[in-house]
């Protein structure tokens, strides 16, 4: 059965990515590498919309995300944390690692922080070096408020704010030097249409200045060495030269599409999706969703993790179920990267035939009409 990934990570490559890749190695230390590396850097500050240097590590993104602490953080530092998911509890564990304290702000899964909470805790704890936060929680799909954030963060001098874009980057508008962005990372596997295995990480200058007086053990993740040999187009340590020649590929397609129109295709997927969903008496657990994926929640007598099963095991569909307290009970459907309006009509079809083998009550149709209205009346 041919499988087809709706899952939020990894998402589909696309074709030409993946011949790409599948052309013979080269070393990393030729010519070759240093012209292509070049343009792989430049395409990024457009993905990043930044004119800093993008750093690219091989690692997944959580290698991004240990970087932006150990490379600007001291030992005994204070941080706020965003807790609203299973990767803002990441970022936790993380300085908890590295001895870095850490205050957290506790937000319901499912809803977006309250940006006056986070002004609030800066106010009431004067030592909070640092403000962590996703863009988008990948477990529950909420989209948080970063520009809002930016906002208050970059009033103090002494405080940056670091931004998880894994699940949001180049679906998701985030200027990073428009807003004041001072650390982002992301990973290949998402927006991007690749395979796992590559992380990336832009800093402000300000964040540059933290990196000054950081004394976290570091030693593969030290950025400054990083950015000393990106900027010749080499990397520190042995690069994952497949991945980045099909990163070429793919920063290629995004270009040509245009960025504000890769931003608008993830909105009408993202809102077609949704509107199918909510057509079938569903409700969404987002608020707000992201336009990366869609969360939905279930009935009671809806299993989730068995929903999961049977679309992939019926129709090869595969999705992701929700984690920790939410097993069972949610089924997170991504529409982010190589993905058009004939993949949601798709996947809403199934849906509806999996929940009435199920016992659901299903209008055949009803979702899927819901999201063709969507597509036609933004011209898809």
């Amino acid at each position: 059965m041919k499988k087809k990934l709706f899952s939020p990570g990894p998402t589909p490559v696309p074709e030409g990515v993946l011949l790409a890749m599948a052309q013979p190695l080269f070393h990393h230390r030729d010519p070759v590498f240093e012209e292509l590396f070049q343009e792989v850097r430049e395409n990024l500050k457009y993905v990043f919309q930044t004119k800093q240097d993008v750093l690219v590590l091989a690692s997944s993104g959580t290698g991004a995300m240990e970087a932006a602490i150990v490379n600007t953080l001291r030992r005994g530092d204070t941080v706020l944390v965003i807790r609203g998911g299973k990767f803002g509890e990441r970022w936790g564990e993380i300085c908890e690692a590295y001895g870095v304290n850490i205050i957290p702000i506790d937000v319901e899964w499912g809803q977006a922080v309250d940006p006056v909470l986070v002004e609030r805790s800066l106010e009431t704890y004067p030592e909070i070096r640092a403000v962590l936060v996703q863009a988008c929680e990948t477990s529950t799909g909420v989209l948080y408020p970063v520009k809002e954030l930016c906002e208050i963060v970059k009033k103090r001098d002494d405080v940056i704010i670091i931004v998880d874009a894994i699940s949001a980057l180049g679906a998701v508008d985030l200027p990073m030097d428009l807003w004041g962005i001072d650390v982002m990372v992301a990973g290949s596997q998402k927006v991007l249409m690749l395979p796992p295995g590559l992380a990336f990480i832009a800093l402000s200058e300000k964040a540059w200045r933290f990196c000054e007086t950081s004394d976290l053990p570091k030693y593969y993740f030290d950025l400054k060495a990083e950015l000393k040999n990106q900027r010749k187009n080499q990397t520190h340590f042995t690069p994952a030269i497949s991945l980045i020649v099909g990163l070429r590929e793919s920063l290629r397609m995004i270009k040509d599409e245009g960025l504000q129109n890769v931003f608008r295709r993830h909105e009408v997927l993202a809102r077609a999706m949704q509107e199918g969903v909510k057509a079938l008496g569903l409700e969404i657990l987002s608020n707000p969703p992201s336009p990366t994926l869609t969360a939905i929640k279930l009935p009671p007598q809806i299993d989730g993790q068995k929903l999961k099963r049977n679309l992939e095991d019926h129709y090869g569909i595969i999705t992701a179920e929700g984690q920790e307290h939410l097993k069972g009970k949610i089924i997170r459907i991504a529409h982010m990267g190589y993905f058009e309006p004939s993949d949601i009509l798709q996947v809403m079809a199934a849906l509806e035939l999996e929940l009435s083998k199920m016992g659901y009550p299903v209008e055949f149709g009803r979702g899927v009409s819901s999201a063709q209205r969507v597509f036609k009346e933004a011209g898809l």
